[in-house]
């Protein structure tokens, strides 16, 4: 009781404060009741619209708790005068404006999270709360930091995303704890140049969509102990060397930028993770890998790679490598004596594999490329140049193609119609595979119908379709539909008469949700619809496709996983990795698909 009453004395006002100011009837008591036993209190989304808080939260520990008046004897579970000091305060998602000076009533508190309210004065009070170790002030229209930053000596996260500062103010370097920054901000420029000292205290630093076009060398070469550094989403051409220097760096993310060259990391010997997928890489020569002993994972997804080089077998420990939509060709032969756990190849016009061996997954890939190592055979370079120098590249119909291959092949022609002439050398030929891919069809062709009894495999990528035909529909022995790289939005209903389709690729097009046609194919075992913008999934109705294995929703727009998900327990391949969500983490994804279905399984609601 001495510790209350210490605390009581400190505010003599306590029993003359106006009972507007109080808002005690918009909080539950029995939250502030479960707060004095645990020491926190969430009223985040509760819609409180005073302008300040309400003072029965900042005197939970001060004033005698209701409950005191009503019971003549306590529990051991109902001794308020044993309660708790209050540590953690989330007031995020109301309408407050402000904190006042009431701040100091709770001197324990070390977690305030009050993101998301209107634009407000609360960080200039926070110089009342010395023990604050985080704080979350993202979402809140702040313009500028005032000095009393600098007075939370104990802080060690601080989450200023998704405001409007448009540089930071002095008053960092004096946060010596500070390990945690989030800068995510779309205004954010620049950080002064007198600020260098201060990178050198973060271990984590998130600079995702800023408007940076450089990263100061004044600035990374201090940064000793960053471990995570994110600058996705700006403008970034080229990062300096210095970045090498930052021995303690573990994950980094450099998506969405303009960078044409892998970054070289000589002293980055504890890289685990490089992300720097939907650049501008043309090249990767063996100096940019020559130094990544650790690393385990590398996206290089969505670049202008050509080619991958021998030297990619240095990488010991990579366990997952995402190579899809390049430019390559071929692989090298060596690449099958990584440990790779995950191969991501789709989108590039490979020449030297079969589809049907991609498609079988990582180990089948790895497994094709060790059995054509030969100690003495030619040079994969040699065999891929005779390769390309025998594929069809004139106008004419491809007549070998058609009688030993089963293949009707017109691709990479652009030509916005195909020439009657393609259809005609058919002729009494069976035909099991359709290949219009590079083309500039802007409907599927109708004498495509022709085929309905024969064809299995239609290849229509990298076309400008925005609808899928009837005509497609009624192929009776359609197993493989490849449509990516189109300008398609929706998939039409008459889809679901394809009575044997098992593959639907359809990843770089404009699909904004999960076409609900797909629910209903049943025989559907593969669905890799990545880089669309798809926002949601029916759990529900994904479970009813027992055949599904394989789902790729890779690079979208999924800001929440349901958890209901986790019961598609046929999934052998689920791929989630590119979308805004925040949950599952990174470190979950890693673990594979039943790792990802045994965490949602774990948090559906009971």
């Amino acid at each position: 009781m001495s510790r209350l009453k210490g605390v009581a004395r400190q505010d003599p006002r306590a029993g003359f404060r106006a009972d507007s100011r109080d808002g005690g009837t918009c909080v539950p008591q029995g939250l502030l009741k479960a707060a004095r036993k645990s020491g926190q209190l969430n009223l985040s989304g509760r819609n409180l619209s005073e302008e300040i808080v309400p003072q029965c939260v900042w005197r939970i520990n001060v004033d005698i708790p209701e409950e005191a008046n009503q019971n003549l004897t306590f529990g051991a579970t109902e001794r308020w005068w044993e309660q708790t000091d209050l540590t953690k305060l989330i007031i995020s998602n109301n309408k407050l404006q402000s904190l006042t000076d009431d701040l100091r009533l709770l001197p324990a508190l070390t977690v305030l999270d009050q993101h998301q309210n209107p634009p407000n004065h609360v960080l200039s009070t926070l110089q009342k709360c010395g023990s604050l170790q985080k704080l979350n002030v993202s979402h809140n229209k702040l313009k500028i930091l005032p000095g009393e930053i600098a007075n939370l000596r104990n802080l060690k996260g601080l989450y200023l995303q998704h405001n409007e500062l448009s540089c930071i103010s002095e008053g960092f370097e004096q946060l010596s704890s500070l390990e945690d920054l989030n800068l995510e901000n779309r205004r954010l420029c620049f950080y002064p140049a007198s600020q260098n000292t201060v990178v050198q205290i973060f271990s984590r630093l998130l600079l995702f969509s800023s408007c940076l076009k450089n990263c100061h060398s004044e600035d990374t070469q201090r940064a000793k102990r960053l471990k995570h550094l994110d600058c996705s989403s700006n403008l970034l051409e080229a990062i300096p060397p210095e970045l090498a220097g930052m021995e303690s760096l573990e994950l980094v993310y450099l998506w969405r930028n303009k960078l044409r060259f892998l970054p070289e990391f000589p002293s980055c010997r504890l890289l685990k993770e490089l992300h720097i997928g939907e650049n501008q890489i043309e090249v990767l020569k063996a100096e940019h890998l020559k130094h990544l002993n650790s690393i385990l994972v590398l996206d290089l997804r969505d670049n202008k790679l050509k080619s991958v080089p021998d030297e990619i077998t240095l990488l010991q420990s990579l366990e997952r490598l995402d190579l899809s939509n390049n430019d390559i060709s071929s692989l090298p032969y060596s690449l099958g004596n990584l440990h790779l756990k995950f191969l991501a190849l789709e989108g590039n016009p490979l020449r030297t594999i079969r589809r049907e061996i991609i498609n079988k997954g990582t180990q089948e890939v790895l497994k094709y490329l060790r059995s054509k190592i030969k100690d003495d055979g030619p040079s994969q370079s040699d065999s891929v140049t005779e390769t390309a120098m025998t594929l069809p590249s004139e106008s004419r119909v491809n007549v070998h193609a058609i009688v030993t291959l089963k293949t009707l092949d017109y691709s990479d022609k652009q030509t916005p119609s195909i020439p009657d002439e393609v259809f005609d050398a058919v002729k009494s030929n069976i035909i099991t595979t359709v290949n219009f891919s590079k083309n500039q069809l802007g409907d599927v062709p109708k004498r495509i119908i022709e085929l309905k009894e024969m064809v299995s495999d239609v290849n229509l990528s990298f076309n400008k379709l925005s609808f899928v035909s009837l005509e497609l529909c009624m192929l009776q022995k359609l197993t493989f539909l490849d449509l990516r790289s189109n300008f398609c939005s929706s998939a039409p209903l008459h889809m679901q008469i394809i009575p044997f389709l098992s593959l639907f690729k359809n990843f770089i097009n404009r699909f904004k949700v999960l076409p609900e046609v797909l629910y209903r194919i049943l025989t559907l075992e593969t669905v890799l619809i990545s880089n669309n913008q798809i926002g949601s999934v029916d759990p529900q109705k994904m479970k009813t496709m027992e055949n599904l294995t394989t789902l790729d929703l890779q690079n979208n727009d999924l800001l929440h996983i349901p958890p209901e998900l986790g019961n598609c327990v046929n999934l052998r391949t689920l791929l989630l990795d590119g979308n805004p969500f925040r949950v599952p983490r990174a470190a979950i994804l890693m673990k594979g698909t039943a790792a990802v279905l045994e965490y949602l399984r774990d948090r559906i609601p009971t």
